[in-house]
């Protein structure tokens, strides 16, 4: 029987000794930590006054073991009685709070400016990090681990998550008859998410394929425009139809299925239409696992169980 469940820090610890020498370590020459927006920062110390704005940030840190060196979280967040903060909120907040380390998202380094320079003047470190892929995920856990000083518990996590991988991938690779699913990002819109992204990832990790592998991206991100008509140009190969949820996007299964011309999709007419929460599919933190096990079980239930991954 498959166990996520099981103790996270007896992964961590039983397998960050085999794999510790083998992670990558690229951007993060010496104590210097280049984000995003190409900022490089020196760290001397870890930061001990910290409010995430990002809830991938808020999970991760959390994962680290940190605590009280968080003194703000993002309003959708939960993490006991932090106080809440917001890119929406005024500089005096923050100056308030006098943190020494504001990590944010790219997308709040470009659409609240001013809100970051006035921090940055202030003398607050501001660190834009969202990492696209898997592969640049490890990378950023590395980062949080090298401006919180929890490197080793960093790459312990990365070690974890590369086992729990592998030992998937060791059921879903010897299924013969897979899954064709088309994963749907923004119903309203319909747009679905690009090869490579961490959607995807989870998706084709679990044994589905993507359908839409030709998915063109919006403006550089991992979000792709595919278009009701390319949707029903497969209708009778849509073995699946996946949809993500979250504060952007509140789908529904007969949303879904209501939706005019998706009749003719074989996944409608035999019911195979399922959403999936995006925290635990398009987020770049270990949740990811749980995502991928929700996914396979959609697909195929209890495949996994039965392969017996431990």
């Amino acid at each position: 029987m498959i166990v996520f469940e099981r103790n996270v820090i007896k992964i961590i610890v039983f397998f960050s000794a085999l794999l510790f020498w083998a992670l990558p370590v690229q951007s993060h020459a010496g104590n210097i930590v280049t984000d995003a927006g190409g900022r490089s920062i020196q760290v001397d110390a870890p930061f001990t006054r910290i409010i995430s704005l990002y809830g991938a940030h808020t999970r991760n840190l959390e994962t680290l073991g940190l605590d009280d060196e968080i003194i703000g979280i993002c309003p959708m967040d939960e993490w006991g009685a932090k106080q809440e903060f917001s890119y929406h909120d005024g500089l005096e907040k923050f100056l308030a709070a006098r943190p020494d380390l504001v990590l944010i998202r790219p997308m709040i380094d470009r659409a609240y400016a001013a809100l970051v320079k006035g921090m940055e003047r202030s003398g607050i470190v501001v660190v834009s990090l969202q990492p696209g892929s898997v592969d640049e995920m490890f990378d950023y856990w590395l980062t949080l681990g090298t401006l919180t000083g929890k490197v080793d518990q960093a790459r312990q996590m990365v070690a974890a998550f590369k086992d729990e991988i592998a030992g998937i991938q060791s059921v879903t690779r010897m299924i013969a008859d897979k899954k064709q699913v088309y994963f749907e990002a923004i119903h309203s819109r319909m747009k679905t998410f690009t090869p490579g992204s961490m959607a995807i990832f989870a998706l084709e990790t679990a044994g589905g394929v993507n359908i839409a592998r030709d998915a063109p991206s919006v403006r550089g991100t991992n979000i792709a425009f595919y278009g009701k008509e390319r949707i029903l140009s497969h209708a009778h190969e849509i073995d699946v139809f996946l949809s993500q949820k979250g504060a952007m996007n509140q789908p529904t299964i007969e949303m879904i299925k209501d939706e005019p011309g998706f009749d003719v999709i074989r996944a409608v007419k035999e019911n195979q239409v399922f959403i999936v929460d995006e925290k635990i599919v398009s987020r770049p933190t270990m949740d990811l696992l749980k995502g991928i096990h929700a996914i396979a079980d959609m697909l195929y239930p209890g495949a996994l169980e039965k392969g017996r991954v431990q």
